[in-house]
Protein backbone atom coordinates (compact mmCIF):
# COMPACT_ATOMS: atom_id res chain seq x y z
CA UNK A 1 0.00 0.00 0.00
CA UNK A 2 0.96 3.40 -0.71
CA UNK A 3 0.59 6.64 0.99
CA UNK A 4 1.22 9.88 -0.18
CA UNK A 5 1.28 13.84 1.81
CA UNK A 6 2.63 16.70 0.30
CA UNK A 7 5.27 19.13 1.84
CA UNK A 8 3.78 22.27 3.30
CA UNK A 9 7.05 23.02 5.47
CA UNK A 10 10.30 24.07 4.81
CA UNK A 11 13.44 22.39 5.67
CA UNK A 12 12.28 19.37 7.52
CA UNK A 13 13.38 16.00 6.22
CA UNK A 14 11.20 12.90 4.49
CA UNK A 15 10.72 11.11 8.06
CA UNK A 16 10.04 14.72 9.88
CA UNK A 17 7.35 14.92 7.15
CA UNK A 18 5.94 11.66 7.54
CA UNK A 19 5.60 12.14 11.57
CA UNK A 20 3.66 14.82 11.31
CA UNK A 21 1.24 12.50 9.82
CA UNK A 22 1.72 9.77 12.35
CA UNK A 23 4.07 7.52 11.32
CA UNK A 24 5.79 6.55 14.81
CA UNK A 25 9.62 5.65 15.06
CA UNK A 26 7.99 2.35 15.76
CA UNK A 27 6.41 2.03 12.71
CA UNK A 28 9.57 3.00 10.86
CA UNK A 29 11.48 0.15 12.82
CA UNK A 30 8.97 -2.45 11.42
CA UNK A 31 9.33 -0.49 7.68
CA UNK A 32 12.91 -1.20 7.89
CA UNK A 33 12.90 -4.58 8.43
CA UNK A 34 10.17 -5.76 6.42
CA UNK A 35 11.26 -3.51 3.29
CA UNK A 36 9.01 -0.32 3.26
CA UNK A 37 9.88 2.04 0.63
CA UNK A 38 10.10 6.15 1.08
CA UNK A 39 10.19 7.74 -2.56
CA UNK A 40 10.11 11.57 -2.78
CA UNK A 41 8.68 12.70 -5.92
CA UNK A 42 8.65 8.81 -7.03
CA UNK A 43 12.35 8.47 -6.32
CA UNK A 44 13.38 6.36 -3.52
CA UNK A 45 14.90 8.13 -1.10
CA UNK A 46 16.81 7.63 2.33
CA UNK A 47 14.26 8.61 5.34
CA UNK A 48 16.83 11.96 6.44
CA UNK A 49 16.75 13.75 3.09
CA UNK A 50 16.02 17.22 2.90
CA UNK A 51 12.56 17.85 1.13
CA UNK A 52 10.99 21.19 -0.16
CA UNK A 53 7.69 22.54 -0.58
CA UNK A 54 5.34 21.09 -2.99
CA UNK A 55 7.20 17.46 -3.37
CA UNK A 56 5.11 14.67 -2.79
CA UNK A 57 6.45 12.34 0.28
CA UNK A 58 5.11 8.47 -0.45
CA UNK A 59 5.27 5.60 2.30
CA UNK A 60 5.23 2.54 0.89
CA UNK A 61 3.59 -0.35 3.13
CA UNK A 62 4.68 -4.20 2.24
CA UNK A 63 1.42 -6.43 2.32
CA UNK A 64 1.23 -8.61 5.57
CA UNK A 65 0.91 -12.26 4.34
CA UNK A 66 -1.28 -14.63 6.23
CA UNK A 67 0.17 -16.75 9.05
CA UNK A 68 0.18 -20.10 8.64
CA UNK A 69 -0.08 -20.95 11.91
CA UNK A 70 -3.73 -18.75 12.25
CA UNK A 71 -6.40 -20.44 10.45
CA UNK A 72 -9.35 -19.62 8.53
CA UNK A 73 -12.62 -19.88 9.88
CA UNK A 74 -15.97 -19.36 7.55
CA UNK A 75 -18.02 -19.08 10.28
CA UNK A 76 -20.44 -15.76 10.59
CA UNK A 77 -18.53 -12.13 10.65
CA UNK A 78 -21.24 -9.48 10.87
CA UNK A 79 -19.26 -6.28 9.11
CA UNK A 80 -20.83 -3.00 9.97
CA UNK A 81 -18.18 -1.12 7.60
CA UNK A 82 -15.18 -1.30 6.00
CA UNK A 83 -12.93 0.19 3.77
CA UNK A 84 -9.15 -0.12 2.71
CA UNK A 85 -7.37 0.09 6.43
CA UNK A 86 -10.63 -0.50 9.05
CA UNK A 87 -13.05 -3.18 9.52
CA UNK A 88 -15.89 -2.71 12.32
CA UNK A 89 -17.50 -5.70 13.28
CA UNK A 90 -20.35 -6.67 15.61
CA UNK A 91 -18.76 -9.57 18.20
CA UNK A 92 -21.45 -11.88 19.61
CA UNK A 93 -21.14 -12.91 23.24
CA UNK A 94 -19.45 -16.69 23.32
CA UNK A 95 -17.05 -15.36 20.50
CA UNK A 96 -12.65 -15.36 21.91
CA UNK A 97 -11.00 -12.63 20.24
CA UNK A 98 -7.76 -13.75 19.37
CA UNK A 99 -6.74 -17.14 19.53
CA UNK A 100 -5.49 -19.19 22.75
CA UNK A 101 -4.47 -22.46 24.04
CA UNK A 102 -8.38 -23.36 24.70
CA UNK A 103 -9.25 -21.58 20.64
CA UNK A 104 -6.98 -21.68 18.38
CA UNK A 105 -9.58 -22.29 15.16
CA UNK A 106 -12.77 -20.34 15.47
CA UNK A 107 -12.02 -17.01 17.21
CA UNK A 108 -12.87 -13.44 16.13
CA UNK A 109 -9.52 -13.09 14.86
CA UNK A 110 -9.86 -16.22 12.41
CA UNK A 111 -12.99 -14.80 11.34
CA UNK A 112 -11.36 -12.00 10.12
CA UNK A 113 -8.96 -13.55 8.66
CA UNK A 114 -11.70 -15.72 6.72
CA UNK A 115 -13.39 -12.50 5.22
CA UNK A 116 -10.02 -10.71 4.39
CA UNK A 117 -9.29 -13.96 2.57
CA UNK A 118 -12.67 -14.39 0.43
CA UNK A 119 -13.02 -11.06 -0.19
CA UNK A 120 -9.29 -10.58 -1.98
CA UNK A 121 -7.31 -8.92 0.61
CA UNK A 122 -3.54 -8.66 0.19
CA UNK A 123 -3.50 -7.92 4.13
CA UNK A 124 -4.20 -10.71 6.16
CA UNK A 125 -3.00 -9.92 9.58
CA UNK A 126 -6.18 -8.47 11.36
CA UNK A 127 -5.15 -6.08 14.15
CA UNK A 128 -8.17 -5.59 16.60
CA UNK A 129 -8.07 -2.00 18.18
CA UNK A 130 -10.51 -2.53 20.51
CA UNK A 131 -10.29 -6.34 21.96
CA UNK A 132 -13.52 -7.66 23.94
CA UNK A 133 -13.40 -10.29 26.64
CA UNK A 134 -15.04 -13.75 25.36
CA UNK A 135 -18.74 -13.36 26.52
CA UNK A 136 -19.26 -9.35 26.02
CA UNK A 137 -20.85 -8.41 22.98
CA UNK A 138 -20.35 -5.35 21.08
CA UNK A 139 -18.71 -3.53 18.18
CA UNK A 140 -14.77 -4.38 17.57
CA UNK A 141 -12.59 -1.92 15.66
CA UNK A 142 -10.22 -3.56 13.61
CA UNK A 143 -6.94 -2.33 11.63
CA UNK A 144 -6.33 -3.77 8.54
CA UNK A 145 -2.85 -3.07 8.03
CA UNK A 146 0.44 -2.45 10.38
CA UNK A 147 0.29 1.35 9.42
CA UNK A 148 -3.15 1.65 10.41
CA UNK A 149 -2.72 0.09 13.40
CA UNK A 150 -0.10 2.24 14.48
CA UNK A 151 -2.85 5.22 13.51
CA UNK A 152 -5.53 4.41 16.11
CA UNK A 153 -3.63 3.01 18.84
CA UNK A 154 -1.94 6.50 18.99
CA UNK A 155 -5.98 7.10 18.63
CA UNK A 156 -5.82 5.15 21.96
CA UNK A 157 -3.49 6.67 23.43
CA UNK A 158 -4.04 10.19 23.34
CA UNK A 159 -8.30 9.45 24.12
CA UNK A 160 -9.06 10.77 20.78
CA UNK A 161 -11.10 7.17 20.14
CA UNK A 162 -13.95 6.43 22.56
CA UNK A 163 -16.06 3.47 23.48
CA UNK A 164 -19.08 3.49 25.18
CA UNK A 165 -20.75 0.24 27.00
CA UNK A 166 -24.26 -0.54 28.08
CA UNK A 167 -23.94 -2.59 31.46
CA UNK A 168 -26.72 -4.37 33.50
CA UNK A 169 -25.28 -4.20 36.94
CA UNK A 170 -27.42 -5.49 40.42
CA UNK A 171 -29.04 -3.43 42.64
CA UNK A 172 -30.01 0.28 42.53
CA UNK A 173 -27.21 2.70 42.40
CA UNK A 174 -26.76 5.86 44.85
CA UNK A 175 -25.97 8.25 41.84
CA UNK A 176 -27.43 9.08 38.73
CA UNK A 177 -24.10 9.81 37.42
CA UNK A 178 -20.46 9.25 38.80
CA UNK A 179 -16.90 8.29 38.30
CA UNK A 180 -15.42 5.19 39.74
CA UNK A 181 -11.72 6.57 40.20
CA UNK A 182 -9.94 3.22 41.55
CA UNK A 183 -6.39 1.47 40.53
CA UNK A 184 -6.69 -2.35 39.22
CA UNK A 185 -4.07 -4.78 39.59
CA UNK A 186 -4.30 -8.75 39.12
CA UNK A 187 -5.33 -10.38 42.53
CA UNK A 188 -2.74 -13.07 43.86
CA UNK A 189 -4.84 -15.90 43.70
CA UNK A 190 -7.04 -15.96 40.55
CA UNK A 191 -7.75 -14.17 36.78
CA UNK A 192 -9.51 -11.76 38.45
CA UNK A 193 -8.41 -7.65 39.06
CA UNK A 194 -8.95 -6.19 42.10
CA UNK A 195 -8.67 -2.73 43.27
CA UNK A 196 -5.80 -1.87 44.97
CA UNK A 197 -3.50 0.82 46.26
CA UNK A 198 -0.64 -0.59 44.29
CA UNK A 199 -2.39 -0.52 40.80
CA UNK A 200 -2.52 0.67 37.66
CA UNK A 201 -5.05 3.98 37.53
CA UNK A 202 -8.40 3.24 36.23
CA UNK A 203 -11.54 5.79 35.99
CA UNK A 204 -15.07 4.23 34.94
CA UNK A 205 -17.34 7.04 34.45
CA UNK A 206 -21.28 5.66 34.28
CA UNK A 207 -24.93 7.36 33.62
CA UNK A 208 -27.92 5.19 35.13
CA UNK A 209 -30.10 5.07 31.72
CA UNK A 210 -32.78 2.44 33.75
CA UNK A 211 -33.66 0.92 36.58
CA UNK A 212 -36.02 -1.74 38.77
CA UNK A 213 -35.59 -3.25 42.29
CA UNK A 214 -32.65 -5.58 41.09
CA UNK A 215 -31.06 -4.08 38.12
CA UNK A 216 -29.62 -0.54 36.68
CA UNK A 217 -28.72 -0.33 33.00
CA UNK A 218 -26.12 2.15 32.70
CA UNK A 219 -23.97 3.71 30.16
CA UNK A 220 -20.59 3.61 30.89
CA UNK A 221 -17.49 5.71 29.03
CA UNK A 222 -14.01 4.42 29.95
CA UNK A 223 -10.94 7.12 30.67
CA UNK A 224 -8.67 4.30 30.80
CA UNK A 225 -8.62 0.60 29.47
CA UNK A 226 -7.82 -1.48 32.12
CA UNK A 227 -8.08 -5.39 32.02
CA UNK A 228 -11.55 -5.96 33.10
CA UNK A 229 -12.21 -2.53 34.25
CA UNK A 230 -16.02 -2.24 34.13
CA UNK A 231 -16.63 -5.56 35.64
CA UNK A 232 -13.94 -5.14 38.48
CA UNK A 233 -15.13 -1.28 39.33
CA UNK A 234 -18.41 -2.07 39.68
CA UNK A 235 -18.21 -5.48 41.71
CA UNK A 236 -15.75 -3.07 43.72
CA UNK A 237 -18.80 -0.88 44.64
CA UNK A 238 -21.12 -3.60 45.90
CA UNK A 239 -22.88 -3.70 41.78
CA UNK A 240 -21.30 -6.50 40.14
CA UNK A 241 -22.70 -7.22 36.51
CA UNK A 242 -25.57 -9.18 36.12
CA UNK A 243 -24.54 -12.93 35.12
CA UNK A 244 -20.61 -12.33 35.82
CA UNK A 245 -19.17 -15.21 37.57
CA UNK A 246 -15.88 -13.83 38.21
CA UNK A 247 -17.25 -11.00 39.55
CA UNK A 248 -19.66 -12.08 41.70
CA UNK A 249 -22.75 -10.86 39.86
CA UNK A 250 -26.36 -12.67 40.17
CA UNK A 251 -27.08 -15.53 37.61
CA UNK A 252 -30.89 -16.01 37.18
CA UNK A 253 -31.62 -13.34 34.34
CA UNK A 254 -29.14 -14.06 32.17
CA UNK A 255 -25.87 -16.36 31.47
CA UNK A 256 -23.25 -13.54 30.76
CA UNK A 257 -22.03 -10.59 32.07
CA UNK A 258 -24.66 -7.99 31.00
CA UNK A 259 -22.16 -6.04 28.97
CA UNK A 260 -22.32 -4.83 25.15
CA UNK A 261 -19.66 -2.23 23.71
CA UNK A 262 -22.66 -0.16 21.82
CA UNK A 263 -20.54 2.64 20.59
CA UNK A 264 -17.42 3.91 18.51
CA UNK A 265 -15.63 6.91 17.64
CA UNK A 266 -12.88 7.54 16.27
CA UNK A 267 -11.21 9.42 13.43
CA UNK A 268 -10.52 7.77 10.24
CA UNK A 269 -6.60 7.11 10.26
CA UNK A 270 -6.10 8.45 6.38
CA UNK A 271 -8.81 11.68 6.00
CA UNK A 272 -8.99 12.43 9.97
CA UNK A 273 -12.69 12.57 9.40
CA UNK A 274 -14.48 12.00 12.60
CA UNK A 275 -15.96 8.42 12.44
CA UNK A 276 -19.29 6.86 14.75
CA UNK A 277 -21.24 3.69 15.21
CA UNK A 278 -23.69 2.33 17.47
CA UNK A 279 -24.93 -1.27 17.81
CA UNK A 280 -28.09 -2.19 19.42
CA UNK A 281 -28.57 -4.12 22.92
CA UNK A 282 -28.82 -7.75 22.03
CA UNK A 283 -32.33 -10.06 22.77
CA UNK A 284 -30.88 -11.36 25.75
CA UNK A 285 -29.65 -8.42 27.84
CA UNK A 286 -32.93 -6.46 26.49
CA UNK A 287 -35.34 -9.52 27.70
CA UNK A 288 -33.68 -8.21 31.04
CA UNK A 289 -35.10 -4.82 30.68
CA UNK A 290 -38.33 -5.28 29.00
Amino acid sequence: MEFTWTVTDSGLSAKQVLSQHGVSHRMFTQLNQSNGEILVNDATKKPAVKVNPGDKVTLVVPVEPADPEVPVSTEALEVVSEDANTLVVLKPAGLTSVPGPSNRTDTLVNRVKGHLTATGDQNLVPHIITRLDRDTSGLVLIAKHRLANSWLNQQLADHRLKKRYLAIVSGQLDHDHDLIDAPLKRSADGFDQVVAPDGKSAQTEYWVRQSSTNWTLVEVLLHTGRTHQIRAHFRSIGHPLLGDALYGGPADLINRQALHAYQLDYQDPVTGDPRHFEADLPADMLKVIK
